[in-house]
C-alpha cells in the first residue's frame, strides 16, 4: 500500500512539475534553421573529406588556434585562426589483424574498427590520441608542430597500448582528464565491459586504480572528469569524477540509479600494506538535483547526462553545470542543476556514510574518524608537529581500512538555490549536452546556456531570477538546427575567444557564433524583446553589447523586456509592420487570415472594426483562432469587415497585418467567374468541345496578352482559391499559369504537361468505370502542379 501511495504522489508531483514547467516562458523567442544559419553566416559545417566522419573525439585547442576531430579509422586538424589552410588528415586503421580478430570474436563488422575516444595535449608540440583499435585500444603521439604552425603527421609505427585510456567498446561512456603527464580515466577497463575503474596511468609513477567493490563502484557510468585545486598547496590537488550508478541505499528500490561526485588526491600513491597500487583517497558523495513537490516528496532527475565547468577568475570555485534526466516511467522530464564546489567540499568534510543497527540501516558514521582524516591528501595542511606523512604510504592502516569501508558520505550535494535553473518535461526530444557562458550586460551578469539534443539542435537558453525570491523565470532565446539532416549532438565545446561553438555529431562538427544581433530585428523594441545578453540596441542597429565600450546610448533589458520603457523615445511607428490586405471570401465556403507572429512567446488577439467600432473577435465553432492566423470554416456575409491580427510581447503590443475582409454570394463569383473568361483569348478554348482548357503551357500565354495578371503576388492566388470554391475547379489552372507563368518556370511546365496528357490517357480508359473521377481530375492535377 506504501508503494502505491508513492507512486501515487509521483504522479501528482509530475503533472505538476509539467503544469508549471508549461507556464514557463520556455518556448524559443526565435527558431533558425539550418538554412538560416548558413544564410547568415553563422554556421559552418565539416563532415570529413569523405563526408564520413563518424565523430567520437574533439578538442579544442585555443592556444594554437585549432581544432582537432576523432573519428572512425581518422584524425583531422583544423585550423581556426584568421590565416586559414585546408584541413590535414591522418589515416588510422587498427593494427594489422586487429579487425579480423575483432570479427573472430564475435563484435559486428561496424564496430571493428579504430575509433578515436580521447584527445589530449601531451605537451607543447605533440598531442596523445587513444583509440579504440577494433576492441584492442592503442595509443599515439600525434606531432603538431607549434603555435602558428599546421603539422599534423604520426609515426604509425610508434603506436603503444591503449588499455586503460579508452574502453574496448566504442559505445561504452568514459570520462578523462591529462594533468602533470598522468591520464586519470574512469571507464570500463576489459573487452567484456565488466571492469569498471578509475585509473591513473602514463606519467612516471606507479598505476593506480580502485578496488573491485561494488561498495566503491556500482555499475558506473562516467559522465565527466576534472582536476580542481582545494587551494595554493598544489599538493591538495584533487581529481572530481561525475558519475552514475546503482545503489540499495536509504530505502530505494534494488538497481535505482543516483548521480555520484567521486574525487581522489592527484598525489595518491596507495598504501605500504593496504590498498597496494590503489587509490586511499577515494570518496564519493551524491549529487541531487529535484523539484519539490507537496507532502515532501519531490520529483528526482537522478540520470546524468553531461557535466560542465563554468570556470571563473578563482580557479578553485568554478560552478558546476549538469543536466539531468528522469528514468520515471511515469513522464519524461529533464532538468539542469548548478553546484558551487564549496558544497561539494562541504559535504566530503560532513559525515561518512554507515550501515549499522539491527535492521541493518544507512545512517551517518558517530564513531571515531581516524587521523588523517580518510579523503584528505598528504600535505602541509594534513601535517602537524610529530605526525608527518610525506605520501598515502605513510597512513596508518587504520585510515586505509575506513577508507575501503565508507567511501560515500553521508550529507548529499544540493543546488544552487536547492532546485534546478531548468526543467522540461514532456518535450519531442532529449537533453544531451551542454555549454555555458557567463555574459556581462547592462544589469548584470547572465549565465548563457546552449544545451544541445539529440534531434540536431541547441537550446540557447538564460535563467532569471526575480528578486529575493526563489523562483526562477526560464527564456529559451533562441532554438537552432546545427545541421541539415537531424542527428544527435555527442559534443560541445564552448570558445569565449572565438565567441562560436563547436558542435559535434555523427555527421559531423559544426562552427555556431554565440550570437548574430542583428537577426532580431532593425528595431529598438525588436532588440530589447529578444532580451539576449549579448546585444544591445546602440541607436540604429542591434549589436553586440560591450561593457567597456565608451558608448553611452545602449539600451537594453534582459529581466524584463520591457520594450516601451526602454525604446520611449525612439519612433516606434519604425516598428509598426502592419501589413494592410484584401481578401475576399464566398458565403458558406471557408476563408483563412493568415498571421504568424515573428516571435511564437507573442500572444495574439484578433479585432474587428465595422465602420468606427472595434472590437474582439468572438471565436466558437465555426470561427476559430489558430497558431497560424483566424480560420472561418463557414462564412456569413456578415463577417465583412476590417480584421486586425494584434499581438503582445511582455507589455509591448503591435498590430501585425489588417485584413479587408469582402464576402460574396455564391451568384456574384459565378458572374465574375464569367465575366473574367470573357477576356481570355480564343486560343484559350478547346475547339473540339468549345469550352476551356482545363491547363495550358506557360507556351500559350504572350507576355503582352496577360500581363496584367503575370507577376503578381501569391496571395492573389490564394484570394482566388477562395472565392472560386469547389464547383469552379476546372477554372483554377488558368489563373495559376497567369500568375506564375515565367521563364523558369515553362520548363517545368512541358514535363508537367507530358504527365498531364498520360493522365488524360489513364482517365479516358477508367471513365467508364467511375464517372466520378471527370470531377477529381483537376484537383490531382493541381496538386501535382503545388
Amino acid at each position: 500500500m506504501k508503494g502505491i501511495t508513492r507512486f501515487f504522489n509521483m504522479i501528482v508531483v509530475a503533472l505538476l512539475v509539467a503544469s508549471v514547467s508549461a507556464t514557463k516562458l520556455n518556448v524559443p523567442r526565435l527558431r533558425l534553421s539550418y538554412k538560416d544559419l548558413l544564410s547568415t553566416n553563422r554556421s559552418s559545417v565539416f563532415s570529413g573529406h569523405h563526408g564520413q566522419l563518424s565523430l567520437t573525439a574533439v578538442f579544442l585547442d585555443e592556444y594554437r588556434d585549432r581544432l582537432f576531430l576523432g573519428g572512425k579509422d581518422v584524425l583531422y586538424s583544423l585550423m581556426l585562426g584568421p590565416v586559414s589552410s585546408e584541413p590535414k588528415e591522418i589515416y588510422w586503421p587498427p593494427l594489422p589483424g586487429n579487425r579480423e580478430d575483432c570479427i573472430e570474436k564475435g563484435k559486428e563488422q561496424m564496430e571493428c574498427a579504430n575509433f578515436v575516444r580521447l584527445l589530449q595535449p601531451y605537451n607543447r608540440t605533440h598531442l596523445l590520441a587513444c583509440g579504440t583499435g577494433a576492441f584492442q585500444p592503442m595509443c599515439a603521439f600525434i606531432y603538431v608542430g607549434h603555435r602558428g604552425e599546421h603539422i599534423f603527421t604520426m609515426d604509425p609505427k610508434n603506436v603503444e597500448n591503449g588499455r586503460g585510456k579508452v574502453p574496448h567498446d566504442p559505445s561504452l561512456p568514459f570520462a578523462s582528464t591529462f594533468s602533470g603527464g598522468e591520464l586519470y580515466t574512469g571507464l570500463t577497463a576489459d573487452f567484456l565491459g565488466r571492469d569498471s575503474v578509475i585509473l591513473r596511468s602514463m606519467g612516471g609513477r606507479s598505476t593506480m586504480r580502485t578496488e573491485t567493490d561494488e561498495k566503491l563502484l556500482h555499475d558506473p557510468k562516467f559522465i565527466a572528469a576534472h582536476l580542481i585545486p582545494d587551494n595554493d598547496d598544489r599538493d591538495n590537488d584533487k581529481v572530481y569524477f561525475f558519475f552514475t550508478e546503482k545503489t540499495t541505499e536509504a530505502e530505494d528500490r534494488e538497481g535505482a540509479i543516483h548521480t555520484r561526485v567521486g574525487r581522489v588526491c592527484a598525489n595518491d600513491v596507495g598504501g605500504q600494506r593496504v590498498l597496494v597500487n590503489k587509490w586511499s583517497t577515494f570518496i564519493k558523495a551524491r549529487l541531487i538535483c529535484s523539484v519539490p513537490g507537496p507532502h515532501g516528496i519531490d520529483t528526482h532527475f537522478n540520470q546524468l547526462e553531461d557535466v560542465f565547468l563554468l570556470r571563473t577568475k578563482d580557479e578553485k570555485n568554478p560552478d558546476v553545470y549538469a543536466v539531468f534526466s528522469t528514468i520515471s516511467n511515469v513522464f519524461q522530464g529533464f532538468a539542469v542543476c548548478v553546484y558551487h564546489m564549496a558544497d561539494i567540499r562541504e559535504a566530503f568534510n560532513g559525515p561518512f556514510a554507515h550501515k549499522e543497527g539491527p535492521d541493518y540501516r544507512w545512517g551517518a558514521y558517530e564513531g571515531k574518524v581516524p587521523y588523517p582524516r580518510p579523503g584528505v591528501c598528504p600535505s602541509k595542511i594534513t601535517n602537524q608537529p610529530g605526525r608527518e606523512f610525506g605520501s598515502t604510504k605513510d597512513f596508518p592502516d587504520s585510515v586505509l581500512h575506513f577508507a575501503r569501508n565508507h567511501p560515500l558520505m553521508w550529507r548529499p550535494v544540493y543546488p544552487a538555490l536547492r532546485q534546478p535553473v531548468l526543467v522540461k518535461t514532456n518535450i519531442p526530444y532529449k537533453l544531451k549536452q551542454i555549454v555555458v557562458d557567463r555574459v556581462e550586460a547592462e544589469d548584470g551578469q547572465y549565465d548563457v546556456m546552449f544545451i544541445g539534443t539529440d534531434v540536431g539542435t541547441v537550446l540557447k537558453v538564460i535563467a532569471l531570477h526575480s528578486g529575493n525570491s526563489l523562483e526562477t523565470e526560464e527564456v529559451t532565446l533562441e532554438e537552432l538546427r546545427i545541421f541539415k539532416v537531424p542527428a544527435p549532438i555527442t559534443s560541445m565545446e564552448i570558445s569565449v575567444k572565438r565567441q562560436a561553438l563547436y558542435i559535434g555529431s555523427p555527421a559531423g562538427v559544426a562552427q555556431v557564433k554565440l550570437h548574430r544581433c542583428e537577426t532580431y530585428g532593425k528595431a529598438c523594441a525588436e532588440c530589447c524583446l529578444a532580451r539576449d545578453p549579448y546585444c544591445a540596441w546602440d541607436g540604429s542597429s542591434c549589436a553586440r553589447y560591450m561593457p567597456n565600450s565608451k558608448r553611452r546610448y545602449r539600451r537594453q533589458d534582459i529581466r524584463h523586456g520591457n520594450a516601451v520603457l526602454q525604446c520611449m523615445d525612439q519612433n516606434l511607428s519604425d516598428l509598426d509592420m502592419t501589413e494592410d490586405r484584401m481578401v475576399y471570401g464566398t458565403e458558406n465556403n471557408s476563408t483563412f487570415l493568415e498571421c504568424v507572429p515573428r516571435s511564437p512567446q507573442a500572444t495574439v488577439t484578433w479585432l474587428v472594426q465595422h465602420n468606427d467600432h472595434k472590437e474582439e473577435v468572438k471565436l466558437d465553432d465555426r470561427v476559430m483562432a489558430t497558431e497560424q492566423g483566424l480560420l472561418f470554416r463557414r462564412l456569413f456575409r456578415q463577417d465583412e469587415g476590417v480584421y486586425i491580427c494584434h499581438s503582445r510581447e511582455h507589455g509591448f503590443t503591435q498590430n501585425l497585418v489588417r485584413f479587408t475582409l469582402e464576402v460574396f454570394q455564391g451568384e456574384t463569383v459565378d458572374e465574375l467567374m464569367a465575366r473574367d473568361n470573357a477576356g481570355f483569348s480564343e486560343s484559350f478554348k478547346d475547339r473540339s468541345t468549345g469550352s476551356y482548357r482545363v491547363w495550358m503551357p506557360c507556351s500559350a500565354y504572350s507576355r503582352s496578352g496577360s500581363s496584367g495578371q503575370i507577376g503578381q503576388p501569391r496571395t492573389w492566388y490564394k484570394d482566388i482559391m477562395q472565392l472560386i470554391g469547389p464547383s469552379n475547379l476546372p477554372h483554377v489552372e488558368e489563373y495559376c499559369e497567369r500568375m506564375w507563368c515565367n521563364d523558369k518556370l515553362r520548363r517545368k511546365h512541358k514535363s508537367m504537361l507530358e504527365k498531364y496528357r498520360q493522365a488524360q490517357e489513364s482517365t479516358r480508359k477508367v471513365r467508364s468505370k467511375n464517372s466520378g473521377e471527370r470531377n477529381r481530375m483537376p484537383r490531382d492535377v493541381m496538386a501535382r502542379k503545388e
